[in-house]
């Protein structure tokens, strides 16, 4: 019961000001009316400094993103993988994220383009609007004086010319170098190195030390020379393929004069090479051995790894193992590794499932186009991805990803500047923008209302229709 002199200061104040009402009684209603007055919030975003990626679908907000402007805050490696079927904007986000992160002046980038038709890979537009000449590995172009790498480069330390070349044979032999066949190789590595100085040592000259050892090499172990020559012949043989067989020309000679590794983009246009063949494997291995040892420096630049058909380098066991030790480089030198999927399913279920697994690992951002509705279950299942992302995953629309930044799970709206557009959207049939190039800016503002109706319907799912009391 109230005191008497409560009710008379309110009796007072009520004659001096008139009647105030100092309560609200509780209103019943439902989440989706709610929203309207009581709009939701959105997750903060990763900062301002950085390049402009899209927007945020949910909140309508800008979203930026810099591996290097976010490492050691919110990311603890600058590692990206890119997943999702073909068509929906892969391609055109990774065009544009390096066209964008260019315009800073410490900024490399390096790309091994898979893909291309009508002779060309599909960044020879970017690298031709940048005056880069792309570095065009072609076996048939190769035996006319075309572009060479060095296995033996005297830029590559004489470690890093013995791991590649262990690498490359066993990428094609499929399994690991016994001890004998190892020794082999040493040997022969070893007497060419020391031997030719007028001139680059190069791969024939190890295939012919490996079918004609040295006595020398067979008295320093105590074995018979033709132990020595026995031991080595199947090496010999697989290193002929790269002097002699379907990949000659490419790697069988001096390193090409006028490779321009301080060029702000590399491109090393892999299109022309069977992409289910092992070859490609082989290439990958080369390419990434003679980068370590040539391009990543400690000069305070930030560099940019992208790897298109990226599953043909985390597939192989060796291979993998090599990209897992150029990554290491990410934190000391400040590299970015970008790593282009179509399914997760081609990786975790492959041959090299543990070195799948690790180089996943290092990867901090993730970003997923539309998939399957059983392959988004999977690849939710492998990263860990929140059940409100998987659900979306399949009904996502071109150019719409979700993105994971270390547990920052943001579905993203990618944005393409109309002086973006000639160069991403081409008019040739490439395998990533062939669905792209096709939306026009009318079928693009109604892609953009589509998925914000997909997201107005999405919170009101998930965020519940049964009544509540708001205050």
């Amino acid at each position: 019961m109230r005191d008497p002199l409560s009710i008379l200061t309110e009796a007072f104040t009520s004659f001096l000001f008139g009647k105030i009402e100092t309560t609200r009684l509780p209103v019943r209603t439902s989440t989706g009316q709610a929203q309207a007055v009581y709009l939701p919030t959105a997750a903060p975003g990763l900062g301002d400094s950085g390049v402009i990626i899209g927007r945020e679908v949910y909140s309508g907000k800008g979203y930026i993103y810099d591996p290097f402007q976010l490492y050691g805050q919110q990311l603890p490696a600058p590692h990206w993988l890119v997943l999702g079927e073909s068509g929906n904007g892969k391609s055109a986000l990774e065009k544009t994220y390096i066209l964008r992160q260019l315009r800073f002046r410490d900024r490399q980038v390096v790309v091994l383009d898979a893909q291309g038709e009508d002779g060309a890979g599909e960044w020879n537009l970017i690298a031709q609007e940048l005056g880069i000449t792309p570095i065009r590995l072609d076996p048939m172009a190769a035996l006319d004086m075309g572009i060479r790498l060095n296995p033996l480069d005297p830029a590559i330390t004489t470690t890093g010319q013995l791991a590649l070349l262990r690498t490359i044979i066993e990428v094609a032999m499929g399994h690991g170098l016994d001890e004998r066949s190892g020794f082999a190789l040493k040997v022969a590595h070893a007497f060419v190195n020391e031997t030719i100085v007028e001139r680059q040592p190069i791969l024939t000259d190890i295939v012919e030390q490996l079918r004609h050892p040295e006595p020398e090499s067979a008295e320093a172990m105590n074995v018979d020379i033709e132990d020595v020559r026995a031991w080595g012949l199947d090496v010999a043989l697989v290193l002929d393929r790269l002097v002699d067989g379907d990949l000659r020309g490419m790697f069988d000679g001096p390193t090409t004069v006028g490779i321009d590794l301080d060029a702000p983009l590399i491109v090393f246009d892999l299109s022309h090479i069977d992409r289910n063949s092992i070859a490609m494997p082989i290439l990958m291995a080369i390419v990434g051995v003679w980068l370590e040892h040539t391009w990543i420096r400690p000069d305070r630049k930030k560099r940019i790894f992208l790897v298109e058909e990226a599953w043909h380098i985390i597939n192989s066991p060796f291979v993998a193992q090599l990209f897992q030790r150029l990554l290491k480089f990410g934190r000391r030198l400040g590299l970015s590794f970008v790593a282009v999927v179509h399914h997760l399913s081609d990786v975790v279920d492959g041959a090299a499932a543990k070195e799948a697994a690790a180089i996943l690992k290092m990867a901090s951002t993730r970003t997923i186009y539309a998939q399957k509705a059983d392959e988004a279950r999977a690849t939710g299942r492998v990263l860990g991805l929140p059940r409100w992302a998987v659900e979306i995953i399949p009904s996502l629309t071109p150019g719409i990803a979700v993105w994971d930044v270390n547990g920052n799970v943001q579905v993203v709206k990618h944005l393409v500047t109309e002086t973006e557009r000639a160069l991403v959207f081409t008019d040739r049939a490439m395998t990533e923008s062939s669905r792209d190039r096709d939306l026009t800016d009318d079928a693009l503002r109604a892609a953009e209302l589509e998925a914000e109706e997909r997201a107005a319907a999405f919170v009101e799912q998930h965020l519940g229709d049964s009544e509540s009391t708001v205050a």
